[in-house]
């Protein structure tokens, strides 16, 4: 019974590492942007953002009839 000997932990390891390197790749074609996608990305949220903003109502206007000063 000859054959190759082989370190378990080494092994173990070595199938972690490519596990790892198998994920990472996955997320790099899941998550990455070129720096232009990014850049047009914020500027969208920043759009929307501004938007969203422009309709909300302003505290200090009387909310309608119920208020005492339109009473």
């Amino acid at each position: 019974m000859t054959g190759e000997v082989v370190n378990l932990r080494r092994a173990r390891k070595a199938k972690e590492r490519a596990d790892a390197a198998a994920q990472a790749a996955a997320n790099r074609v899941a998550f990455g942007l070129s720096k232009s996608e990014k850049r047009l990305r914020d500027a969208q949220d920043a759009l929307a953002r501004r938007r969203h903003e422009g309709h909300k109502r302003d505290a200090a206007a009387p909310a309608g009839p119920s208020t005492p000063e339109n009473a």
